[in-house]
């Protein structure tokens, strides 16, 4: 996989967390809205749970309800990215965060192992490894008609 293959607007398709117990959960629920955009200048990825309800106010009153259930049904961070090693097939990817809904994220690495396959993109992370949280986190992309 080359830099010049991640180029580009990719549409979401797929979040799914396979967890080492057998769980198998979908963090924004199925048929999701979203993308994630691999440019000369940077990385963006924002996903949202289709339907999400608007706020009964404006953003700055609404009730501390609404907003949380604002920030439960939608993700997204931005920053600079780099393929660190490719390892056949696959490639470490990682996305240098600057800006996040989750404040922990800024300034940290988040690292995908990457694939194309059969036209699509899949990224892949391991999280909370040796508790009973670990699990597999996949995202499935396709690329965005020109």
């Amino acid at each position: 996989m080359t830099r010049d293959e991640l180029l580009g607007h990719w549409l979401i398709v797929d979040w799914r967390q396979d967890y080492d117990d057998g769980r198998v959960t979908y963090p924004l629920g199925q048929g999701l809205h979203g993308f994630i955009e691999y440019s000369a200048h940077g990385m963006f990825c924002v996903i949202e749970r289709p339907g999400r309800p608007a706020l009964a106010a404006s953003q700055w009153t609404a009730s501390d309800t609404d907003k949380a259930a604002a920030y439960s049904s939608y993700f997204s961070y931005a920053g600079g990215w780099e393929i660190e090693r490719v390892e056949g097939e696959q490639a470490i990817v990682a996305h240098h965060v600057r800006h996040s809904l989750y404040p922990n994220w800024e300034g940290g690495v988040q690292r995908r192992s990457a694939r194309l396959q059969d036209g699509q993109l899949y990224l892949s992370a391991r999280f909370e490894e040796g508790t009973d949280q670990a699990r597999s986190a996949h995202l499935i992309w396709r690329r965005a008609p020109e």
